[in-house]
């Protein structure tokens, strides 16, 4: 309540309605004269509550008022809970907001822009809600998320697992921001293939790189470049900032990547090359954007059709995910080669967890073949 309206409050009558006040509205009027809100003031546990009843126009008296406090008083006597009308509406609000509710304020705060977050709206809008947009929070059940599986039949496991996914998480921001209870149960998630490993055959490579070369968007070849020769993920080239570039120290430091900790990885000479190609151009063509890969007058970029374009002209599989697909190319690279341990590759590609690393050993024969050839040695004594 603001200090205003709490300096105009006035006790009723402190005989007859004791706790009981009111004030005169400076703007409602009610049957010719200013429209008067009640309030009762109580004590529960020693500490003073005010509540706000209710307007005279709404046909609230006093003696409702008192009547309400009355009911609080005896309710803290005998240990019970004592809600406020606002706290009553407020945990009503809660208990029955819907689905559709809380995935609007997620993304709202999420941003719809990136990529990713288009994919998980269009999810969310085409295949989870129309099947529990509307229902509240309180009443979805296991069962609700089995028709969300079979609104998806037919789709592969990892767009399913994607829908639930993105069911989970507007869920757990709406019980993070108070608006609505966690759920009851646990979200049974499918099994997704997390082995599949997107990279260019020897073929591929050579149409891609001569796409490339007869581009006429430089910078995008030039991005493009990047990803293949360092394994960056696409977000992590879109935030680098030219303090990021140290051509002292030849590191590219990545702050804030998809692991959270700031980390940094080694600069080649062809990725200095091509780093300094890049920043030249920019200054020229953006010279206030601190982004070394700018997008719409020199923002962070948060997209680039433009790869997709070239992927089509070089005729590449429809299923490779052009900067996804050359970070995985960069790590078959390195396997292939048989020069890297697959903890060296982790490294460079920033992995927190080793497991994330381990689909790359399908792609060390020789390695393999040493380790077979040795336990053959071992097995015969």
């Amino acid at each position: 309540m603001s200090k205003a309206k709490s300096s105009r409050k006035k006790l009723v009558n402190k005989n007859r309605w004791p706790g009981v006040y009111s004030y005169e509205s400076q703007q409602k009027r009610y049957q010719g004269k200013p429209d008067v809100c009640y309030h009762v003031a109580y004590r529960i546990d020693g500490k003073l509550k005010w509540e706000k009843v209710g307007w005279k126009s709404e046909k609230y008296t006093p003696q409702i008022a008192s009547d309400i406090r009355s009911d609080r008083l005896k309710k803290a006597r005998h240990g019970e809970a004592v809600k406020t009308h606002k706290e009553l509406r407020e945990a009503d609000l809660k208990a029955n907001i819907r689905l559709d509710d809380i995935a609007d304020e997620y993304f709202k705060v999420r941003g719809e822009s990136s990529q990713g977050a288009k994919i998980d709206k269009g999810r969310y809008d085409n295949h989870v809600s129309p099947v529990i947009g509307s229902r509240p929070v309180r009443n979805l059940c296991q069962l609700d998320m089995e028709r969300i599986k079979k609104k998806m039949d037919g789709m592969s496991a990892a767009s399913i697992w994607g829908g639930l996914e993105i069911t989970r998480r507007i869920i757990n921001f709406g019980s993070k921001n108070g608006l609505c209870e966690q759920l009851g149960f646990t979200i049974q998630m499918p099994r997704r293939d997390n082995e599949v490993v997107e990279y260019l055959t020897s073929d591929q490579l050579k149409r891609f790189l001569k796409v490339l070369e007869e581009w006429p968007s430089r910078d995008v070849c030039r991005m493009l470049k990047i990803a293949m020769f360092t394994g960056m993920r696409r977000g992590e080239i879109f935030k680098l900032e030219d303090r990021d570039c140290d051509f002292q120290q030849s590191l590219i430091f990545l702050r804030a990547p998809k692991g959270g900790k700031s980390v940094s990885i080694p600069m080649n000479g062809v990725v200095t090359d091509l780093l300094l190609d890049q920043i030249q151009w920019k200054n020229e063509t953006f010279p206030e954007s601190e982004f070394v890969f700018p997008g719409k007058k020199g923002a962070m970029r948060v997209n680039c059709s433009a790869a997709n374009r070239i992927k089509k002209k070089a005729i590449l599989p429809r299923e490779f995910r052009i900067f996804h697909g050359l970070r995985h190319h960069f790590a078959v690279t390195l396997a292939n080669s048989g020069e890297f341990s697959l903890d060296m590759i982790g490294e460079l590609l920033t992995h927190k967890d080793s497991s994330m690393t381990k689909r790359y050993g399908q792609f060390l024969p020789d390695t393999k073949k040493q380790a077979s050839n040795r336990a053959a040695e071992l097995l015969c004594g």
